[in-house]
């Protein structure tokens, strides 16, 4: 419950955008576990100088509680004016890192050292943003499942310059990745092995038991294989032909894998689309409610693997 008030807390003060810069509104300030020892030791100072009457003391506690009071400040300015923007976010496969690209920027003449961007507990990036030209950062992101996936809000945080204070904000660039299911090794490829609907392609080799059609009668050739019903007709004598049929084109089917569960099937069909670029070879890819003609390539590849990735949680599975 309350994660829930904090994260629409967030939303309303924090929006979530491509590109955000930092400012008073979306920055936190808090002492960190050295500054609360600081803060402690100051304490002690005061009241071993108000104790003993030390002036030396006093003086010394004064200029510790001006130096404490003044570091919050510096540690806000620190990211008050960075500007973050979403480059690029990478495909990923399904139990992999997630890979997104974030450009820093400053906004003014003000540096930006020691920034931590990172989306906890992954350690991130530390960068220093000194010079005017942008800094960019890759951030990586465990992914279980596939699908499109929502990336969780990212912290930027700073301790610069004493480690006392932290200064950090929860900002969302809008990071979505695009998951391909994990790849399943379901055997070679299935040359042939189609059973979807459609025109296919044949391809035919003697000797098989489908009738190829009619040739010219040469000795030696079989009589069962003679022509008879045309020579009876008064035309010359044929031999019949004969051959067997296969598809050309190599189809990556949904209902080759039947009997499996629907998360499988996907990655066994993943798995046969990797192998068949690494092949080299043409393929086209058959799933429920979707056909991706044979072909071959990045884009084709991409086109298949997306197929897969957006695949309904709840899809035929039988």
């Amino acid at each position: 419950m309350l994660q829930q008030r904090w994260l629409r807390w967030l939303n309303r003060r924090l929006p979530a955008a491509p590109t955000v810069t930092l400012n008073h509104r979306k920055l936190f300030v808090l002492p960190t576990a050295a500054g609360m020892g600081f803060l402690l030791l100051i304490i002690l100072l005061w009241l071993l100088g108000t104790n003993y009457e030390n002036n030396l003391v006093l003086a010394l506690v004064f200029m510790l509680v001006g130096v404490f009071v003044i570091l919050p400040v510096h540690t806000f300015a620190n990211l008050s004016g960075l500007k973050l923007r979403l480059h690029e976010v990478e495909p990923a496969f399904a139990g992999d890192f997630g890979r997104a690209k974030i450009v820093l920027e400053k906004t003014g003449k003000r540096s930006h050292e020691r920034v931590r961007v990172c989306w906890p507990p992954e350690e991130g990036a530390l960068v220093d943003i000194t010079g005017s030209e942008p800094v960019e950062v890759t951030l990586e992101l465990p992914l279980v499942r596939r699908g499109k996936v929502r990336a969780p809000r990212i912290r930027v945080e700073s301790r610069f310059p004493a480690g006392l204070f932290k200064c950090w904000s929860w900002v969302d660039l809008e990071v979505e990745f695009l998951v391909y299911p994990q790849p399943r090794s379901a055997g070679p490829l299935p040359w042939g092995a189609s059973v979807g609907e459609g025109e296919q392609e044949k391809t035919h080799s003697a000797g098989g038991d489908d009738f190829a059609g009619l040739k010219s009668y040469q000795a030696g050739d079989s009589l069962r294989h003679v022509a008879w019903k045309q020579f009876a007709g008064g035309r010359d004598l044929y031999s019949k032909e004969y051959a067997s049929g296969s598809d050309a084109r190599l189809w990556l089917d949904w209902d080759l894998l039947a009997g499996r569960e629907l998360e499988t099937r996907l990655s066994n069909l993943c798995a046969w689309v990797l192998d068949a670029e690494r092949a080299q070879v043409a393929y086209g890819l058959r799933i429920p409610g979707r056909t991706l003609t044979p072909a071959i390539g990045a884009a084709h590849r991409q086109q298949a693997l997306t197929l897969l990735a957006l695949f309904p949680v709840h899809g035929v599975s039988s």
